[in-house]
């Protein structure tokens, strides 16, 4: 995973990388964290025949998983100990369709808070080694003590 150690904290960067080893749709997609920094996080997942639709492409529900998720733990970096964040709400805006090897979610945080954090994600679609914009999810965190 790509990380700038100097952004976060080694035990950042552990809360973070176990509670998302404790997800159990994210290992039933095969998603993995990919990146991490003060605010934002990437997960990708390979597009597999399990998580397509009708018509073959990536699920909605996988593009939302993904999506959610990365916003979620971006939200995450921001907390202090002790502290893990649930969502209140997620709107998303499908773009296209989700066609390639893999999508990519890369979660911000647009604004901090003790009591609610707005995030927002955007979902790619790779397909050897082009990008496409398939997804943009906006969304707010609400922090639960852990």
């Amino acid at each position: 995973m790509a990380r700038d150690p100097k952004a976060l904290s080694h035990p950042q960067i552990q809360r973070v990388e176990t509670s998302f080893a404790a997800q159990g749709l994210m290992a039933t997609l095969s998603a993995t964290l990919e990146a991490l920094g003060p605010g934002s996080s990437r997960i990708a997942a390979p597009i597999l025949p399990g998580s397509r639709q009708q018509q073959g492409f990536a699920h909605a529900g996988l593009t939302f998983a993904i999506g959610d998720s990365a916003a979620g733990y971006a939200a995450l970096t921001t907390m202090p100990e002790g502290f893990e964040v649930v969502t209140a709400e997620m709107k998303i805006n499908l773009l296209a369709p989700g066609v390639g090897d893999r999508l990519v979610a890369e979660g911000r945080v647009l604004k901090p808070g003790k009591r609610l954090i707005v995030t927002q994600a955007d979902v790619y679609a790779d397909k050897g080694g082009t990008r496409r914009h398939i997804a943009t999810l906006l969304g707010t965190m609400v922090p639960v003590p852990a």
